[in-house]
C-alpha cells in the first residue's frame, strides 16, 4: 500500500540530471503534435516547465512509515497533540465516533474516550480544544487536477457565478481586456482566459472569433470552456495556427464553422482545441531556468486552494512530462505539503508512463506515480460526450441523431488498457456518456477474461450517464465509479432542458444506485472545472438541487455520512491507500479537516455553508481560516 519512503527513490532522477535540458527541448518540439487535454493547461505547464530546469540539490522529504494496526489505543507514548471537546467522525464502521484523538509523529496514536486518550498526555503535549467543532479525516480528491488548479489562477477568470462574475459576452470581453494589461499577458503577448460557460452566458452560445477580435486583433486570444473540452480563438490565433476553410477536422475533434460555410468560426472541440492551444502556447510562452522556482509556486498555489477546502490528498489526474518535471522539482525543494497521486496521460503525452523512474506505491516528498489516465469521450455540458441515444437538443449544425463522439477506437483503447494490465499500472478512465462507459466495460471484460481477475481498481471517471446494467457490469469487473455530482447544481437545468432531457438528466451521477449495490465510489469536482469546494460538493450529492433550486433525481440522493465516506475512506480505497488514510484510526496518518459544523446533523440545505476552519496534514497545519467564517484563496 502507498506509504512515505525514507530514502530517495532513484539515483538517476531526471530532475537532477543535466541531460534533462536536451530531453526537455526535444519533448517540447514534439508536444505540439500531441493531444493534451484539460483546459489546455497541460501544454501551458509543458511550455513553462520544460524550459531548461536547473539541477537541484536533493532534500529529504518528510517520512511516514507504513502504519501498524494495534487497535484503537497504541502502546505507551507521549502524544504530540490531543484533540478533544468536539465531534469526531472517524469514517470507521468499527468506531464511527470518538471523543478524543491523540497524534504522534504525524500518525494517529489513540482514538477513544477523553480519559483513555489523555493517558498519553505528557508535559510537551499540545492540547487542542475543538470548541464544539467537527473533526473528520482529511478529504481525498476522487478526481481533479491540482497543478491545473494553480495554473488556472494565473489566467483571466471567466467563470460564471458563484465562482466568478462572467454571465454575458460583454463581461467576458471586459475581463479579457483587463487581463491583457497583466504582467503575464504583457510578457508573452497572449490573452488567455479560463472557465467561460455558454450555458450560463446570457447569449446562450460560445464566444466566436468575432467576439474575441473585439478584444484584440493584434494578439492571439484564447478562451477555454469551463469543461476544458472546448475553446474559442480569435482571428489572429487562427492565422498563427494556419487554420482555414481548407483545414480538415483532426481525429477526435471538430473545428466549428460559420453558417453555410467551411470558414472556421473560432470555436474548437476536443482534439482540435487541445492541439491548437498546445501550438499557440508553444509559440508564445517562453520561460527561462531563472523562473523554475516560480513555476513550482503554481503547484503550491493549487495545493493551497485544495487545503482551504479540507483536502490533504489532491490528485493530479492528467499529468504530462512537463507536470512531472515541475512536481519532481517541488519534491527536491521540499515544497509539496500534501499528497499528490499523479496519473500520467497514457499513450499520448507519456507513452511509457509505467516505465518512468518514480515511486509508484510509496510517496516520496508527497508525490507518487499512481497510474495512467485515458480519455474516452468529451463533455456532456459541451455536448461532446458520447451517448447511446441522441442529445435532447443537438448543438447548432448537428443532425437530430447526433450522439457526440469517441476519442479512441476499440483497438486503441484495448492496446492501452492491456499495457496497463501487464504492467500493474492503475488506470483511471474519463467516461461521461454511456456509450463511452459501454466501451470501457467492453474492453475491461475482454482483457479480464484474457488476463484473469486481479485487484486492478480501474476507475471510471465521471460516470455521469451510467445505466443500471452498466453498474452491474462495473460491480462484477471491479470498476470503481468516481462521480461528478456537482453537475446537478452547475449544469442540472442545462442537462434537463437542453443536453439530455428530463429522464436522463435525473440520473446524472447515480450515487444511490451504486450505494444500493454496496459499491465503493468517490465524488469529485474535477477541479479546476469546478473549484474544489468539498462542502458544496457534499451539498450537491445530498440535495441534488439545480441553480433554479429544482431537485434533479431525488431517488439518487444519498446521506451526508455516505457522502463523507466518498470523500474520505472510499477515496483512500480508490487510490490503494485505505491502510494509511481515509479514516481516524490508530496507525493511520494524522490527516484531518476541522469543520465549523457537523454535516450529518445540520439541515442538509445548509451543508454548503459549513466552513473548513483548519486542514492538518500528518499532524501539521497546512491551512487555517482567518476567522470562524472561513477564508478565501481564490
Amino acid at each position: 500500500m502507498p506509504r512515505q519512503s525514507t530514502t530517495p527513490p532513484f539515483p538517476n532522477c531526471p530532475c537532477c540530471n543535466p541531460s534533462l535540458h536536451t530531453i526537455a527541448q526535444h519533448w517540447l518540439q514534439a508536444v505540439t503534435s500531441r493531444r493534451l487535454f484539460l483546459l489546455g493547461t497541460g501544454s501551458f505547464m509543458g511550455a513553462i516547465a520544460l524550459s531548461s530546469l536547473p539541477a537541484t540539490a536533493r532534500t529529504q522529504p518528510t517520512s511516514s512509515p507504513s502504519p501498524t494496526r494495534q487497535g484503537q489505543i497504541a502502546d505507551a507514548a507521549e502524544a504530540d497533540a490531543i484533540y478533544t471537546d468536539g465531534t469526531i467522525l472517524t469514517m470507521s464502521d468499527a468506531q464511527p465516533t470518538a471523543v478524543a484523538v491523540a497524534v504522534k509523529d504525524g500518525k494517529i496514536l489513540a482514538v477513544g474516550s477523553k480519559e483513555e486518550v489523555r493517558s498519553f498526555q505528557g508535559p510537551d503535549t499540545q492540547l487542542i480544544n475543538l470548541e464544539g467543532h467537527t473533526l473528520v479525516p482529511g478529504f481525498i480528491d476522487g478526481h481533479g487536477h491540482v497543478v491545473a488548479q494553480g495554473i488556472s489562477a494565473t489566467m483571466a477568470n471567466l467563470l460564471p457565478p458563484p465562482d466568478g462574475t462572467v454571465d454575458t459576452m460583454a463581461k467576458l470581453q471586459d475581463t479579457l481586456r483587463a487581463w491583457s494589461k497583466s504582467p503575464i499577458s504583457q510578457k508573452f503577448g497572449l490573452i488567455i482566459g479560463n472557465g467561460y460557460d455558454d450555458s450560463q452566458l446570457a447569449e446562450q452560445r460560445h464566444p466566436n472569433r468575432d467576439d474575441l477580435d473585439a478584444v484584440s486583433t493584434e494578439l492571439p486570444v484564447v478562451v477555454i470552456h469551463q469543461s476544458g473540452h472546448l475553446g474559442a480563438y480569435n482571428s489572429k490565433a487562427l492565422e498563427m495556427l494556419g487554420i482555414t476553410a481548407d483545414t480538415p477536422n483532426p481525429q477526435g475533434g471538430v473545428y466549428q464553422r460559420r453558417p453555410n460555410s467551411q470558414e472556421p468560426n473560432g470555436v474548437m472541440e476536443e482534439a482540435a482545441h487541445s492541439i491548437a492551444q498546445s501550438e499557440i502556447l508553444s509559440q508564445t510562452v517562453k520561460i527561462g531556468p531563472e523562473q523554475a522556482s516560480e513555476v513550482v509556486g503554481l503547484v503550491e498555489k493549487g495545493l493551497a486552494i485544495y487545503a482551504q477546502y479540507g483536502f490533504t490528498t489532491a490528485q493530479e489526474g492528467l499529468g504530462n512530462p512537463g507536470y512531472f518535471e515541475v512536481l519532481k522539482l517541488g519534491v527536491h525543494e521540499n515544497r509539496l505539503n500534501a499528497d499528490i497521486p499523479l496519473y500520467m496521460e497514457y499513450f499520448m503525452a507519456a507513452t511509457n508512463a509505467h516505465e518512468l523512474d518514480w515511486s509508484r506505491r510509496e510517496y516520496h516528498g508527497h508525490l507518487r506515480l499512481a497510474g495512467g489516465k485515458l480519455v474516452l469521450d468529451g463533455s456532456p455540458q459541451g455536448r461532446t460526450a458520447w451517448l447511446t441515444e441522441p442529445y435532447y437538443k443537438p448543438p447548432a449544425g448537428q443532425p437530430a441523431d447526433y450522439l457526440g463522439y469517441p476519442t479512441l477506437t476499440d483497438e486503441q483503447l484495448l492496446e492501452r488498457i492491456e499495457t496497463g494490465f501487464k504492467n500493474n499500472f492503475q488506470l483511471i478512465c474519463h467516461c461521461n456518456g454511456d456509450a463511452a462507459s459501454d466501451q470501457l466495460i467492453r474492453i475491461v471484460r475482454t482483457l479480464t477474461e484474457k488476463h484473469g481477475v486481479a485487484d486492478r481498481r480501474v476507475v471510471m471517471i465521471h460516470a455521469q450517464m451510467v445505466r443500471e446494467d452498466q453498474l452491474d457490469a462495473m460491480q462484477e469487473l471491479g470498476i470503481i465509479p468516481s462521480f461528478f455530482p456537482s453537475h446537478t447544481f452547475y449544469w442540472g437545468d442545462w442537462h434537463r432542458d437542453v443536453t439530455l432531457g428530463p429522464k436522463r438528466a435525473a440520473r446524472i451521477s447515480p450515487t444511490r444506485s451504486a450505494l444500493q449495490r454496496g459499491m465503493k465510489f468517490t465524488i469529485h469536482n474535477d477541479a479546476p472545472v469546478v473549484m474544489p469546494h468539498a462542502m458544496r460538493l457534499l451539498w450537491s450529492t445530498v440535495n441534488r438541487r439545480t441553480r433554479s433550486n429544482q431537485v434533479l433525481g431525488a431517488d439518487q440522493a444519498i446521506s451526508p455520512l455516505d457522502g463523507l465516506k466518498a470523500l474520505t475512506i472510499w477515496g483512500a480505497y480508490q487510490h490503494f491507500e485505505e491502510d494509511i488514510k481515509g479514516s481516524i484510526e490508530v496507525g493511520k496518518l494524522a490527516d484531518f479537516a476541522i469543520l465549523s459544523a457537523n454535516p450529518t446533523t445540520v439541515d442538509s440545505m445548509t451543508i454548503r455553508d459549513i466552513h473548513v476552519l483548519e486542514t492538518i496534514k500528518e499532524g501539521r497545519t497546512i491551512y487555517k481560516a482567518s476567522s470562524p467564517a472561513g477564508g478565501s484563496l481564490n
